[in-house]
């Protein structure tokens, strides 16, 4: 199944490239404090997702290793051990500036987009995008671009927000969409883009429907694991040897 290439911010539809526009806007303006606004949103557990997310994608094996939607350089930075080659790609160059002043020459950087990743064919030992992939355009063929670059055997991890367990949405809701958007005019003057952001997690398909589409770009081994009661997922695959 296709995700939608449009999506809804307040009450209205917006085109493809009305949506590029906003994302790019939306992490223009955060990207100096949008660590900080993740803590306060997630209460610190985002840094427990990624902590866990960065330690099993670290135990993959192979020297490139590509942060997409690299962002500030968290992921990246859990993920140097000195022998690898790391490279994270954002298209927000404002967010990458972050991620270099963090790193340095420790990781590469390059200003692309997860739907046109300009790297060869079969390329790419392991790649991993940690809340970015809802944030692209087209997540169908962001897949099919991750797809092409890995290498046979190459390992992708994927780490998202998802949808709540039953019993924990009426109160994630309101959290979400009461309490992120306040924290995000008080904290970095901003509550449209953390609106924008809570609307594009609504969105995001549900954890089937997303396992379904990576395993239609043709990777295999396919398996998500919950945190927090599926708030946030782990996805994971395989590019056949």
């Amino acid at each position: 199944m296709k995700h939608r290439l449009s999506s809804t911010f307040g009450q209205n539809r917006v085109s493809v490239e009305e949506r590029e526009k906003l994302i790019r806007s939306v992490f223009r303006r955060v990207a100096g404090r949008y660590d900080l606004m993740n803590d306060l949103m997630s209460m610190g557990v985002h840094r427990f997702w990624k902590w866990r997310f960065s330690r099993e994608a670290g135990k993959a094996s192979g020297y490139l290793f590509v942060d997409l939607a690299g962002g500030t350089g968290d992921i990246a930075e859990a993920l140097i051990d000195g022998r690898r080659k790391i490279l994270i790609l954002d298209p927000c160059e404002e967010m990458m500036n972050v991620a270099e002043h963090r790193l340095g020459s420790r990781s590469h950087y390059i200003a692309a987009v997860a739907e046109n990743i300009p790297l060869q064919d079969q390329s790419v030992d392991v790649l991993t995008i940690s809340f970015g992939i809802r944030n692209t355009t087209d997540i169908a063929k962001s897949l099919e671009e991750i797809a092409r670059v890995l290498k046979p055997g190459g390992h992708f991890y994927c780490l998202e927000f998802s949808t709540p367990h039953a019993w924990l949405r009426p109160f994630y809701n309101v959290w979400s969409r009461a309490v992120i958007p306040r924290l995000g005019a008080f904290v970095a003057g901003h509550p449209d883009a953390y609106t924008y952001l809570i609307e594009s997690i609504r969105e995001f398909p549900v954890q089937e429907e997303m396992a379904d589409m990576i395993r239609a770009t043709g990777l295999e081994n396919i398996s998500y694991s919950n945190l927090s009661f599926g708030i946030a997922c782990i996805h994971r695959a395989r590019k056949p040897m």
